[in-house]
């Protein structure tokens, strides 16, 4: 259930997970669900399908995008803005970005656009998930997009784990150096909280790791970092 607390904003629950209140009603779970989807279609697949046009980075008018969807389906007579406003703002995984009267999604586009996100805050490492079949092929030629415009990296190796499992039984999380590939000149930018975008990464970049492999770069990482604070 999506409801708006008039002190803390927009939340999805039954009342506000900050002062208890019941806020004001905006959609069910069936709405919330359905016009999920339905942004996630227009604005990554086929806005013409609605006879709305992207400009070059993905962005549509809010009025014009909710204009488009009440002469598909009357029902949505009801749509406003601030519905939208309140989607974007309770999506967890940072899907879709407002910027004034403009609204797009963040990635996943199966369509020609030019995203540009930031790329100064990128983990030095990133994930990738992989079926077994294919992680050695991947080894050899490197990350290119498939049935998207970018390749999509995760922030963490759960979250690869966890993306991967959506697609095959058993994955194997590949793990990028990032660090590494941007300072060769690699692009790679922030699109989410946890998703990151690239248009390809080299193979030089790519090894097999497992969750061990992560602790332990993690507490050899720790580790330096106490050292040089003790210098």
């Amino acid at each position: 259930m999506l409801r708006e607390c008039s002190t803390h904003g927009y939340f999805r629950d039954s009342e506000c997970p900050v002062c208890g209140d019941k806020g004001r009603f905006l959609m069910n779970d069936k709405e919330v669900d359905r016009m999920a989807r339905t942004l996630a279609g227009v604005l990554r697949h086929f806005p013409d399908r609605f006879n709305l046009e992207l400009d070059g980075h993905g962005w549509v008018d809010i009025d014009d995008f909710i204009q488009a969807l009440r002469r598909k389906d009357p029902r949505l007579r009801w749509l406003r803005p601030h519905h939208l406003h309140a989607l974007v703002d309770t999506d967890e995984k940072g899907r879709y970005q407002v910027m004034g009267n403009l609204i797009r999604a963040t990635y996943g586009h199966s369509i020609d656009v030019e995203l540009n996100h930031p790329s100064s805050n990128v983990p030095d490492k990133l994930y990738y998930p992989s079926s077994p079949e294919e992680c050695d092929l991947l080894l050899e030629t490197g990350l290119k997009p498939s049935d998207r415009k970018m390749v999509h990296l995760s922030k963490t190796w759960e979250i690869a784990l966890n993306a991967g499992r959506y697609r095959m039984e058993n994955p194997v999380v590949l793990e990028i150096d990032a660090k590494e590939a941007m300072e060769d000149g690699v692009d790679i930018q922030q699109a989410a909280k946890t998703v990151f975008l690239a248009y390809d990464i080299p193979a030089k970049f790519l090894r097999i790791t497992d969750k061990d492999d992560v602790v332990q770069e993690e507490d050899a990482e720790e580790n330096e970092e106490e050292d040089e604070g003790d210098v």
